[in-house]
């Protein structure tokens, strides 16, 4: 393992008081405007307001104090987080004669880390976390231990409802905790109904931002506890950092070597690389600066990139694999298998987001800055470790291979005509519309519910391409496979926004792609791989929410002349419960109580639907096509390391997890017998 390491220095709990607290502005707008601090008033921005306090307490980590924190989730809906850093300073701010501790609590833009002397990297929202979170509370209590003394002050809607006062002992939620912490600091708070659209956390958003931290900061330990309803509680500590990362992220696959990882401070910014290559096809690699995901990316990820694919191509010209600049592999192929996590740490107040959602660095400096440091990291590596560097080596340049066979299949197949949208699929049946927008198509499994899909729709606006069984398991295909299996070519040309490097995203012919199988286990494995194919060939479908789950219909009842479907086994007994009790009020009001009790029942028909082609086209579209009256579940990622490690457990290689996961699931298996 190749480390690259550089000393910091670190400050003391006395430098940190009323002095380096900055003030810029009041919280009047935050009020109004929610949506410009947090992003959005629904759950989204509920979640942000926890995450903003609880990466004030990263940031006392990050700086080097705190080494717990402990998070709570309340009865009352309420939250509070604990760290045992240095705790907010409360001695009294000259120029406004009051605690700095309020100030930072109720002034926006005032903190520790204005001014920069107080903290060097945060996480938090430019440092105005606690005063937004505050002024979007019903109330807000704040306990801080320094000195051997207990501080609290109480907010309301933001404004102080008492002064800071010294207290003899804490009330939070964790009495042990507060009894045990040297210093530190306690929030408690309780979101406002009237900003906030709901009131309940997520336990499972909030444990995944905790363990994305915990493996961000090394020797940090969380501490989750949800108290509500079910007990539960969770705790998190890697010493690992991100290394630790790169290590869960290809569970279950076969790494070719040890991570490296490459660690190096230039002046007020740090730069932490961690990659390891598997056996598999898929790329996997996440980005941070400070605490926050940077999910699209920037110029750090770029100079990564940029990195990764010289040094490669240096090393195999050196050690003679390649003899001249044909030989060369591409960004690409670097791709093939490999697992990284790339992390940068700097002034908070230097960092350039493009956007409002900080989803991506714009940084120009900083892509040369890492491009240098990861490319001598990897240089020194197959330098110290050759035999890894070869495997390596021999990995991306199958991978070349793989894209050069896929290359030429390609371009078969565009002599053919068949992947520049001038000749569609004969088995699509396409729709009038040329909008995306308004376009729909259908993924349907077996030609008899095609032939009924392409009767029952509104051609004015549906698609039908039907598939014949089970397609390839993309999982364990390489990109020139794919192309040349017929089915998955087949789709790929009706979406027409190509595959691999050719992709453009703007070609999408649709932006609702439904996919439409039987309500069987071979409708769901045929489900599985379809949904593997998106998820790792064309993930920006799932990303823009443009891809959909159709809900056929497990049963038709009929009662008498009335005819209803029924989209679950609950919903069965939902509707005829609600019939009988239906029937028997109208007897009982139409022929009296005695004559009612004897009275002939209605005949109740119920029919299983084993497959989409039991339905004619007119009950296919009525219950499963018309947008008035179906069922569609959208599709999206909403834990991307959760959902590769899914993939790969299921559709991959490796056996025994598969099993595993079989039989610890099976006794939740429905089974139709």
């Amino acid at each position: 393992m190749a480390i690259l390491k550089s000393s910091t220095s670190r400050r003391t709990a006395s430098d940190y008081s009323a002095k380096t607290i900055q003030v810029l502005e009041g919280l009047e707008p935050v009020r109004k405007r929610p949506g410009m601090y947090i992003g959005s008033t629904d759950i989204g921005g509920l979640h942000e307001t926890l995450r903003e306090i609880i990466d004030n307490a990263v940031d006392e980590a990050l700086a080097g104090f705190a080494k717990n924190i402990w998070i709570s989730l309340n009865p009352d809906n309420s939250a509070t987080v604990i760290d045992d850093g240095r705790g907010i300073p409360v001695d009294i701010m000259p120029q406004y004669k009051k605690s700095a501790l309020e100030i930072v609590m109720t002034k926006l833009h005032a903190g520790g880390k204005f001014g920069g002397s107080a903290y060097k990297i945060s996480g938090g929202l430019h440092g105005v976390g606690s005063s937004v979170v505050n002024a979007l509370s019903e109330w807000m209590q704040v306990e801080v231990k320094r000195n051997g003394k207990i501080f609290r002050q109480e907010y309301q809607r933001g404004v102080p409802k008492t002064k800071v006062l010294e207290v003899k002992k804490s009330n939070g939620p964790f009495p042990n905790v507060s009894l045990g912490l040297k210093t530190g600091t306690i929030v408690t708070f309780l979101p406002d109904r009237k900003v906030f659209l709901t009131l309940e956390f997520d336990f499972d958003v909030i444990k995944r931002a905790i363990r994305e931290r915990a493996y961000l900061v090394p020797s940090l330990y969380f501490h989750l506890f949800d108290l509500r309803g079910e007990k539960r509680e969770l705790h998190y500590y890697f010493e690992g950092g991100i290394t630790s990362l790169v290590s869960k992220l290809n569970d279950n696959k076969e790494p070719l070597h040890k991570p490296i990882f490459i660690k190096k401070q230039e002046k007020d910014v740090e730069i932490e690389v961690a990659l390891q290559y598997n056996n598999g096809y898929s790329e996997n690699v996440e980005s941070y600066v400070n605490v926050i995901n940077t999910v699209n990316g920037g110029t750090h990820l770029t100079g990564f990139r940029m990195a990764l694919t010289r040094a490669i191509n240096d090393y195999g010209k050196k050690i003679g694999s390649f003899k001249n600049d044909e030989d060369s592999i591409t960004g690409d192929d670097t791709r093939e298998g490999l697992t990284a996590v790339v992390f940068v740490k700097m002034p908070q107040d230097k960092i350039q987001f493009e956007g409002q959602t900080k989803g991506k660095l714009g940084n120009a400096e900083i892509q040369p800055l890492v491009q240098t440091i990861v490319k001598e990291g990897l240089s020194t590596y197959f330098e110290e470790n050759p035999g890894e560097g070869r495997r390596i080596l021999e990995k991306v340049y199958l991978a070349a291979k793989a894209r050069l066979a896929a290359k030429a299949a390609k371009e078969a197949i565009l002599r053919k005509g068949a992947l520049e949208g001038s000749s569609l699929p004969g088995k699509l049946a396409d729709c009038q519309e040329k909008d995306p927008a308004i376009s729909e198509l259908y993924i349907v499994e077996g030609d008899s519910a095609g032939g009924s899909a392409k009767q029952g729709r509104d051609r004015k606006f549906q698609a039908i391409l039907p598939i014949g069984g089970k397609i390839l398991n993309t999982e364990r295909a390489r990109l020139d496979k794919i192309i040349e299996h017929e089915e998955l070519k087949n789709l790929i040309i009706a979406l027409g926004m190509g595959i691999g490097e050719s992709v453009r995203f703007d070609k999408l012919r649709y932006h609702r792609i439904i996919v439409m199988t039987d309500a069987d286990v071979d409708g769901e494995h045929i489900e599985t791989l379809i949904l593997t194919f998106f998820y790792r060939h064309l993930p920006e479908v799932l990303k823009e929410g443009f891809l959909y789950i159709a809900q056929p219909p497990l049963y038709k009842i009929q009662i008498g002349k009335e005819i209803l479907y029924a989209y679950s086994d609950e919903d069965k007994e939902r509707i005829i419960n609600e019939k009988s009790k239906q029937s028997t009020a109208n007897r009982l009001q139409q022929k009296g109580n005695a004559e009612a009790v004897v009275g002939k029942r209605t005949a109740v028909s119920i029919q299983r639907y084993k497959g989409l082609g039991e339905m004619n086209p007119e009950q296919l579209w009525e219950t499963t096509m018309n947008p008035q009256n179906r069922i569609l579940k959208q599709v999206t990622i909403d834990d991307a390391e959760e959902a590769d490690a899914v993939f790969t457990m299921l559709m991959g290689d490796e056996v025994p997890p598969r099993k595993h996961f079989i039989q610890s699931n099976a006794k939740m298996a429905t089974l139709d017998i």
